[in-house]
């Protein structure tokens, strides 16, 4: 039988190292799935994809490191093995999602709002700056906590801050039970629903609210799901594994016509509905909210409206990019994300204007 070669990684960090060495702007990308979120990407590619595998996975320890380059199917693969799962639900917008970019991206799924973000997953990391050394931040156990903040400050940052290397990654197990219920309901009874459910022992993990119907998906042991339908009532949904991963992967039919503009409006969960012409669809209870725009509103009534309840509108994907994609930053916060660039990447190198233009 023949043994296939292990890839040289030392070659391969170093081949990192030259193109970030050399000053030119780089567009750092690994399966390129999120490659419309954000602001255009622009610089010269460089592909994390040879970097790639799992370095360590202690089931027991509910942790698991693995390289930037590591395709998500891998790491599902390797989970599914110990009936253990990435809680937060990254979505995947297809097969070639790797870890790298689920860390850089920092988008969850729809149990964010019961699990957590991914920041709140992210034990450590290994970072390759503008000088091209490598950063150590946190470990690979939960109890290892020294720099946990700079692990957690990757989450989100669209690699503008450096290379993510390496990440470890806290995991939980699978719910023994599980049950996705069906309500008619209009959205302001689905909101008071929501939040209502929120303040009570029930274990509700996820929720979609859109064209007048509140799904809700339970999970956790088996009479404690068992009593939650028993007060919510509902009905049962014969599909719920294609219905939650639709949402996730947003292949539902809310978010047909990719090219049209799609908003998403992070709020306040008790928040009212908000009033903008268009269709909508509610997750996180309430505190997540998609707007398909119809007619004449604009991004300053979009964000005008999500600012008026407490929040914030990122233009998620499609439409006119020039207005900025995601919501303008306070001068006090601005000041805050200049500097931390200037720390981590002084000279412009990493994914340049991605997350903000001037950035």
């Amino acid at each position: 039988m023949q043994e296939h070669a292990q890839p040289d990684f030392d070659a391969v960090l170093a081949s990192f190292r030259e193109r970030i060495l050399s000053g030119r702007a780089l567009q750092i990308r690994g399966g390129g799935t999120k490659e419309w979120y954000g602001q255009v990407p622009s610089g010269d590619l460089l592909d994390t994809r040879p970097y790639s595998g799992i370095i360590d996975y202690e089931p027991t320890e509910l942790v698991i490191t693995a390289r930037c380059g590591t395709p998500l199917s891998e790491i599902d693969a390797a989970l599914a093995e110990h009936n253990q799962m990435l809680a937060w639900e990254p979505p995947r917008f297809g097969g070639a999602a790797t870890v790298g970019g689920m860390v850089a991206a920092g988008l969850s799924g729809p149990s964010r709002a019961a699990a957590g973000a991914v920041r709140d997953f992210v034990l450590g990391a290994v970072l390759m700056d503008a000088q091209g050394e490598q950063l150590h931040f946190g470990g690979q156990v939960m109890k290892n906590v020294a720099g946990y903040d700079i692990s957690r400050l990757l989450a989100g940052s669209l690699g503008t801050l450096g290379l993510i290397l390496q990440v470890s990654l806290k995991v939980l197990p699978r719910p023994f039970a599980s049950s996705t219920r069906v309500f008619e309901i209009n959205q302001e009874g689905a909101l008071r629903l929501l939040n209502q459910s929120a303040g009570q022992p029930l274990p509700l993990v996820a929720s979609a609210w859109v064209g007048n119907v509140l799904t809700l998906r339970l999970a956790g042991a088996q009479a404690a799901v068992d009593s939650a339908i028993k007060k919510l009532g509902g009905t049962e949904l014969s599909n719920p594994d294609d219905y939650w991963t639709d949402l996730r992967e947003q292949t539902h039919p809310f978010f047909a016509q990719p090219e049209a503009p799609l908003w998403r409006l992070s709020v306040p969960s008790v928040a009212p509905p908000i009033d903008l012409p268009g269709n909508q669809l509610i997750e996180w209870g309430g505190a997540q909210r998609w707007l398909r725009p119809q007619g004449n509103v604009d991004a300053v009534a979009i964000r005008a409206a999500a600012l008026a309840v407490g929040g914030h509108a990122s233009l998620h994907r499609g439409g006119d990019k020039a207005i900025g994609v995601f919501h303008p930053l306070q001068p006090a916060v601005e000041k805050i994300h200049r500097k931390l660039k200037q720390q981590f990447d002084p000279r412009g190198i990493f994914n340049p204007g991605r997350l903000y233009a001037s950035l």
